[in-house]
């Protein structure tokens, strides 16, 4: 997908201000007042029908009256001139507008209306527009200026920066660029997109995975409205080995309220919309603060796959801080080899060198024994990420010019390697560390935490990407199937049923019961009973044909009294397996996303621990198998305290048919829920025990 139609928006050659003030710093003044100061190369068309000038510049009573076709229009001006305006942009050729204009779809319905007459007004004349009710953007690399926020009260983009923001919120976008450029940080491209009417989050991001001008990308959403363009700017940006960090607010239900509020957009389910960000390698930022350390680190564009970090430090307390840090976010340290702890020891004999790899102070004295012990680090550990504690020592202006010299040392002779420093220093002197290409954090868990997230870039872009093939035609019935018939479709779609009988009366059931063995499971088969134990309709260990008699009765008297106007079908007489495992698979339509899987412990345990993990539909059994070890429960699965090893493959193979199944449904399938799937030891296979194949009337 090519994103090149916002070219206008964000690398126009020549800008028409509708609504432009003489007085810099209203807001139809401040984008003329920014550009002048800031050396915008193109023509600037202050449109203002009351002055012969705006700023020191010659005004337009209108767009008309313009001597040529703006690349792009600003729109600050209120309420119906606002359509107007865009109206006359477009009859005049503008191909983009950016309309500050607000009081539309994040205010009510009416204003729903009148946004969409707006896009209507765009679209007939082939215009991007971006908003409205946004701040608008600003492109620093050409001094080009569409926005009114202050933030450049308090000083402009750092020279020569190479990340994008792109923002849902204005106020919130403006207030990263303010805080990465007071740490030094280069942001300058950030782009707001407001209401979102025409100009989604995903075009941005998509332009932004496109310029040859961005190497990080930073992106802040409350909601995404679309789903085409966001995936295929997330698909774009992996392939070309750009890293995406992101806020993704409202991940609480008043969070999520809040968001719809405030930007009239969907904020879908968070557990999905995670499980999507992972899925093309975006790492979600939990705070403002880790969202500007990873976008740090990440200028380094440095991003070892199979990442693991080696540490040095003066001090064994940080040594334990940082390898908890560590584990907490699963970042390896493994420990030097033998032979090279031996020398180091031979060089400070009571140094700890397993690493981490603590020099002690004595490397104050022996300076040159910093760069013995990091060099050794780098070669005899084989670390792709190096993180060097140093405290205080860092800003010492009598010592840390010479640690500099041998850090510098090994950094040139292995460039290819992430190098963090914890120090604290004035800032002068942080200048100098970075200068010389150390990443420098204060805290040493947030340089694991950004360390450990330019790793995970890197896996995500060394992952080789499968190709979905052609899906299956796929069947389905006009409304909710039984239980039998659920799982007889899914048993053909490869997610296999335990065996099983639907039975209209007792003489089958018994015939059944016989065939599988005792004991067997029975249940009351109906469409309209889809959580038979609500009414009591499952009975487990009937153990002879007397039991089976008794419980088919007890069955069909408990339906008839609590579910009375169900339809039923009989009872299901299933083998009652045990020593499995409970799992369960589902499937959920995500309004953004469309079908998405989900696998976790099945049982009561999926509502008590709510141990599950999604992926977007489909996805081959390789990925099945990574989601079913990311469960917090997977050591049940994988022999725990001597149990026997569960069959994850054949798991891994149901769910990653029914991945398959659900995409080659389409819209008419709704849900899928199948709890117990019953996995039995390896080799053994997996079976669904319940199944619910919920269709939509739409």
């Amino acid at each position: 997908m090519d994103f090149s139609s916002l070219d206008p928006v964000i690398s126009p050659r020549s800008i028409a201000i509708i609504g432009a003030s003489d007085e810099p710093t209203r807001i139809g003044g401040r984008p003329i007042a920014y550009m002048k100061e800031r050396g915008f190369k193109g023509a600037i068309y202050p449109v203002n029908p009351k002055r012969p000038t705006v700023q020191g510049l010659t005004a337009y009573p209108d767009v008309a009256s313009l001597p040529a076709v703006p690349d792009v229009g600003i729109v600050a001006v209120p309420g119906a001139a606002a359509l107007d305006a865009i109206e006359a942009l477009g009859a005049k050729g503008c191909k983009a507008v950016v309309v500050f204009t607000a009081g539309y779809a994040e205010v009510d319905d009416a204003g729903a209306a009148e946004q969409d007459r707006l896009v209507a007004a765009a679209k007939k004349h082939g215009m991007r527009l971006l908003g409205p009710n946004c701040l608008g953007l600003f492109n620093d690399a050409i001094g080009f200026y569409a926005t009114f926020t202050a933030s450049f009260d308090s000083g402009w983009p750092v020279p020569g920066g190479r990340i994008g923001i792109a923002s849902q919120s204005g106020a919130y976008g403006t207030h990263l660029f303010s805080l990465a450029r007071d740490r030094n940080i280069g942001a300058n491209i950030v782009v707001t997109t407001g209401n979102e009417a025409e100009v989604a989050l995903g075009d941005v991001l998509g332009w932004m995975a496109q310029s040859p001008d961005i190497d990080v990308i930073c992106a802040y959403a409350e909601g995404i409205r679309e789903s085409e363009k966001f995936l295929a700017a997330l698909k774009l940006a992996r392939e070309k080995g750009k890293p995406i960090v992101m806020m993704k607010v409202g991940r609480s239900e008043l969070g999520g309220a809040a968001a719809q509020s405030h930007t009239a957009s969907i904020a879908g389910d968070d557990a999905i919309t995670d499980a999507v960000l992972q899925e093309f390698g975006v790492i979600r930022a939990r705070n403002t603060e880790e969202l500007l350390d990873i976008a740090y680190a990440a200028t380094k564009r440095i991003y070892p796959a199979s990442n693991t970090l080696g540490v040095m430090t003066v001090s064994g307390g940080a040594g334990v801080l940082i390898s908890d840090a560590a584990d907490a976010v699963g970042l390896p340290m493994p420990p030097m080899p033998q032979d090279a702890q031996d020398k180091l020891r031979s060089l400070i004999s009571f140094c700890a060198p397993r690493n981490p790899v603590d020099c002690t102070a004595q490397a104050i004295n022996q300076i040159e024994m910093v760069g013995e012990f990091t060099r050794s680090m780098v070669i005899d550990g084989q670390y792709k990420s190096c993180l060097i504690f140093f405290s205080q020592v860092g800003g010492s202006r009598t010592v840390a010019p010479k640690i500099r010299a041998q850090l510098k040392a090994v950094m040139a002779e292995h460039p290819d390697r992430l190098w963090a420093l914890s120090i604290i220093a004035p800032p002068d002197m942080v200048r100098e560390w970075e200068a010389d290409g150390f990443l420098v954090f204060e805290d040493p868990t947030r340089a694991v935490n950004a360390l450990h997230a330019m790793g995970r870039f890197g896996d995500a872009f060394a992952k080789a990407q499968t190709v979905a093939g052609l899906l299956p035609q796929v069947t389905l019935p006009s409304d909710t199937p039984s239980e039998a018939e659920s799982k007889r479709i899914l048993s053909a779609a490869g997610v296999p049923a335990v065996p099983e009988r639907a039975c209209a009366d007792v003489q089958s059931a018994l015939a059944a019961a016989k065939k599988f063995g005792f004991p067997v499971v029975l249940k009351i088969l109906s469409p309209d009973i889809l959580h038979k134990s609500e009414i009591g309709g499952v009975l487990l260990d009937i153990d002879s044909e007397a039991a089976v008699r008794e419980g088919f009765a007890t069955l069909l008297d408990r339906a008839a009294k609590r579910a009375p106007s169900a339809r039923l079908e009989g009872v299901l007489v299933a083998k009652q397996i045990k020593g499995a495992v409970e799992m369960a698979l589902g499937m959920v339509r995500d309004p953004v996303f469309g079908p998405v899987a989900m696998v976790g412990l099945g049982g009561i345990f999926i509502e008590v621990l709510k141990d599950v993990t999604f992926r977007r539909c489909p996805f081959d059994a390789a990925e099945a198998e990574v989601m079913i070890r990311g469960l917090k429960g997977f050591p049940l699965l994988d022999g725990v305290r001597g149990r026997k090893k569960a069959d994850v493959k054949a798991l891994a193979q149901a769910l990653a048919n029914l991945s398959t199944f659900a995409a080659a449904a389409g819209p008419q399938l709704a849900s899928i829920d199948i709890n117990p799937l019953l996995v039995l030891p390896e080799g053994e296979g997996a079976f669904a025990a319940d199944a619910v194949l919920e269709i939509s009337s739409k």
